[in-house]
């Protein structure tokens, strides 16, 4: 991937609109009388054309990593493949003085500085620790070649009072996130090396846990298995952390969701998440709460959505996801938390392929999705997907009110959503798109402009859907659509393979 350092600026709305009653009239020209009233009674009845969204409000350009180094760290660890010996993976050796240096380099100002992870030599690159949290100002740092492993002893991550972390319960919310982002300023980065090569952090979510043959994702399928709830923790969690930055670090094999992230201002740029598909609830990048996000330049193949913007006890808004690539995820999402709101969302110039690195399909192996209930649902408002492309999923577009039937009283209104140039290859047996409001007093509002879909099924109801150039009219109960003026093309698409880490 190109690694120039450039500055975004976000486009402009563009102007779009119906038909002008003169152009209507033209393209109408010699249709019967009862076409015409069908057509006109259409027209009358749909959405008007959303204006599309902007994204991140700020002008965000590609990180650099801090050039003063607070702490320096050198592993003193010799690993034997991905584990060590069973007195360092019961007391993992790193954790103490890894946050010392963090609590020694805390910053009270705007000024940041790194703790930094380096090697001593070619047998000695590894650091194995427990929980971590990184304060104000900070940089966990690790230099190209370096990994930081997780532990597997789940003790190391138990939460006082909440059930016992590895284990699967009735409840959730055992284990602390391995790290912890609190404060502003915040950042996961590393010094990427001239043949590509970047730092690492390994949740070793495929690995048995210590004394058992047990592995946090083994925990995971056990939990579906058995309606109940897995406690695994999550690899990166940003509480209410403004100014967070992930740059050029690769985050592989989580026992839980990747990054969860919470505040105002975040950037993710460079970012490499690799898990496999089969790696049940180990989301990608989930921005919930969160104002004025970037995630760009990044590959995410993981276990459940790629993406996932949640709007539960606080309203996201203000987000861009552009330039990235995607691999046998459960899609480029929003939802299901939707409670608070989402806003202004813009999905840009992003490819997703339904299978992993390793040609492994996802449980749910989708395209672009919106996905609430009334369960947790709320408005999703003025979301954009621009030139996205699209390759072997079976389900390419999901718009869904009535996510995994949730029931409850809130309401799920999804409107001002534009699809602009979208196209879909080697889509697998069955695939099927979904189009549904949840009633006449909530439809769906959605327009589809330059679209090209290999596979057109779907399912739909409520909806208010306009169309320029799609070669997808969903009809069905509530349903209504009608042509709206625009321009452009659908995409030319090619599909990267995942880098080699």
């Amino acid at each position: 991937m190109s690694r120039s350092t450039r500055t975004e600026h976000l486009p402009a709305p563009r102007t779009r609109r119906r038909l002008t009653a003169a152009a209507l009239a033209a393209a109408t020209a010699g249709l019967t009388t009862a076409a015409l009233l069908a057509l006109n009674a259409t027209t009358a009845s749909a959405a008007p054309t959303p204006a599309p969204a902007t994204g991140d409000t700020r002008t965000v350009s590609q990180p650099s990593v801090p050039t003063t180094v607070c702490a320096p760290l050198t592993s003193g660890l010799a690993m034997s493949g991905r584990t060590a010996g069973t007195a360092d993976e019961t007391n993992p050796p790193d954790t103490a003085r890894i946050q010392a240096a963090l609590d020694k380099c805390a910053q009270s100002g705007s000024g940041q500085v790194a703790v930094k992870l380096s090697a001593a030599d070619a047998g000695h690159t590894a650091f194995l620790t427990g929980p971590l949290t990184v304060h104000q100002g900070e940089v966990l740092l690790l230099d190209s070649g370096v990994t930081l492993y997780g532990s597997l002893n789940p003790a190391t991550y138990q939460v006082s009072g909440k059930p016992t972390c590895g284990t699967v319960a009735t409840d959730s919310g055992g284990c602390k996130p391995l790290i912890t982002i609190a404060g502003a300023n915040a950042g996961v980065e590393a010094v990427r090396s001239s043949s590509g090569g970047q730092g690492r952090i390994d949740g070793r979510g495929d690995l048995d846990l210590l004394g058992t043959s047990t592995t946090w994702w083994s925990l995971a399928t056990d939990a579906k298995n058995k309606g109940e709830k897995q406690n695994n923790p999550r690899m990166i969690q940003a509480n209410s952390s403004d100014n967070f930055t992930l740059y050029d670090i690769d985050l592989v094999n989580s026992p839980n969701f990747h990054v969860y992230y919470s505040g105002n201002g975040f950037t993710a740029w460079g970012v490499r998440i690799k898990t496999p598909a089969t790696a049940r609830n180990t989301d990608g990048i989930d921005p919930a709460g969160a104002t004025n996000v970037t995630i760009a330049d990044s590959y995410i193949q993981d276990g459940d959505d790629g993406i996932a913007v949640k709007g539960g006890s606080a309203a996201s808004k203000n987000i861009t996801v552009k330039d990235s690539h995607f691999y046998g995820t459960h899609g480029i999402s929003i939802g299901s938390e939707t409670n608070s709101g989402v806003s202004n969302v813009l999905f840009e110039n992003n490819t997703l392929t339904g299978t992993d690195s390793s040609g492994n399909a996802g449980g749910s192996s989708n395209g672009i999705r919106i996905k609430s209930s009334p369960a947790n649902g709320g408005t999703v408002r003025q979301v954009t997907y621009d030139n996205t492309c699209l390759t072997k999923v079976k389900y390419p577009l999901v718009f869904d009110t009535h996510y995994s039937s949730g029931t409850g009283s809130s309401t799920p209104y999804f409107t001002d959503i534009l699809v602009n140039g979208v196209r879909s290859t080697g889509s697998v047996s069955g695939a099927t798109s979904t189009f549904v409001g949840l009633n006449s007093t909530y439809p769906l509002g959605l327009t589809l402009e330059n679209v090209s879909l290999d596979a057109t099924a779907y399912t739909a109801s409520y909806a208010n859907i306009g169309l320029y150039n799609s070669d997808i009219t969903p009809s069905g109960t509530g349903v209504t659509t009608s042509p709206v003026s625009g321009s452009g093309s659908v995409p030319s698409c090619s599909f990267p393979a995942f880098p080699g880490l």
